[in-house]
């Protein structure tokens, strides 16, 4: 008989963070069941994972934190979660680990697992080239390969001597790249002359804690000066809805904003221009082709440490600006975050947008870079270090 035959199953441990790290889990898990049919998968995951057939040690939910202060009070229980799913990996030995995302809580856990034999992956690469460099050696020490979403991720990690793969933006195959913007207002309900504005204030309850006040009196402020703008605003849970009404019954009192459950990215698509909180949002509204104005506001202890011990180290936040190399849309931090600042950038956005198409064309540039099969890639490279070919064997 010639020909390799197949080896039997492959056993992947992963722990996924919050609603991104599951989506990237499910597509992962489906490109490697594609190449093999009996896999199996443990971990830490939410419902797109369990759907695609992940055996749960626990619900991704529990790490859905961020910041600096946050992450410290949820301290003594994260570890006591970490120590669980790491004594339930280490007795089942699967042949690769891939943390997703959540980096606070994987990266130690990939270096245990590691120093007991396990291969390990990190999959989304932390903000190490931004700030805190220096995390570098514990990542090369934690991992056996750093999967990018971004194109400028593996040079910084090749300057360290740690092994990394740039595979592309998931986000980037789910966007078409030419928008239906006129389809997405009819099934909105609104008017292909109308001017739409999309409010996306956060996914996370302190986000919008933080921003909603102020998305909120921007919201008013530009009704002021644009009477007949239409306003639309995605909430992400029910929980963030209610603390966005309250917000908006607070500082836009008389102001009609469109709430949808969900369905950002058909928000998106109708806007002509977005006010959006720092994070995954702002890609999304890259690959939707929009101006954008970008918002953000840490938790003052947060923000004093970062400042304070000089950890941040590049020139800009917003994502599309590290992706252009440049400042091409506005990004407003801390005190600059107030109503009549944030309706101004707008206002601004929206004017030269309607003069010009050229960030429309950047944008499409970025799009068309950041497509590279994603999950695929990642589930190949994967393969690979677990010493199997790209059909699973």
């Amino acid at each position: 008989m010639s020909g390799s035959a197949p080896r039997s199953g492959l056993t992947v441990g992963v722990v996924a963070g919050e609603a991104s790290g599951d989506n990237l889990g499910a597509a992962l898990i489906e490109a490697l069941r594609a190449r093999v049919p009996d896999l199996r998968v443990v971990g830490v995951a939410g419902p797109r994972m369990r759907a695609a057939g992940c055996e749960v040690l626990a619900d991704a939910d529990e790490l859905a934190l961020m910041g600096l202060t946050e992450i410290l009070r949820h301290l003594p229980r994260l570890v006591a979660l970490r120590r669980r799913v790491r004594d339930s990996l280490l007795a089942l030995r699967p042949d690769v680990f891939i943390g997703i995302d959540a980096p606070e809580f994987n990266l130690g856990l990939e270096r245990q697992l590691k120093a007991a034999g396990l291969r390990t992956v990190q999959y989304v690469s932390p903000q190490v080239w931004a700030w805190r460099q220096k995390r570098v050696r514990t990542i090369g020490r934690s991992t056996d390969l750093v999967l990018c979403l971004l194109p400028f991720e593996p040079k910084f990690y090749a300057e360290h001597g740690v092994r990394a793969l740039f595979v592309g933006h998931p986000l980037a195959d789910q966007f078409p790249l030419a928008p239906d913007r006129d389809g997405a207002r009819r099934e909105l309900g609104f008017d292909a002359d109308d001017t739409l504005v999309a409010l996306l204030p956060g996914s996370r309850l302190g986000e919008v804690s933080r921003l909603g006040e102020d998305f909120a009196g921007a919201t008013a402020w530009i009704a002021r000066q644009r009477p007949g703008t239409r306003f639309v605003s995605p909430m992400a849970s029910a929980a963030v809805r209610a603390r966005f009404e309250q917000a908006l019954r607070s500082a836009a009192a008389g102001v009609e904003v469109r709430l949808l459950d969900g369905r950002a990215r058909l928000a998106l698509a109708a806007a002509d221009v977005v006010l959006v909180a720092s994070g995954t949002a702002t890609l999304e509204t890259l690959l939707s082709k929009r101006p954008m104005v970008v918002a953000y506001r840490l938790a003052a202890t947060t923000f004093f440490l970062l400042r304070r011990l000089g950890l941040v180290k590049v020139p800009h936040v917003a994502l599309p600006n590290l992706l252009l190399g440049e400042r091409a849309v506005p990004e407003l931090l801390q005190d600059d975050v107030c109503p009549e600042t944030l309706g101004e950038a707008v206002l601004a956005q929206l004017d030269a947008s309607r003069r010009s198409g050229d960030l429309e064309r950047r944008f499409l540039e970025v799009h068309r870079s950041l497509r590279q099969g994603g999950a695929a890639l990642a589930a190949q490279a994967i393969l690979e270090l677990a010493g199997r070919d790209r059909d699973g064997r």
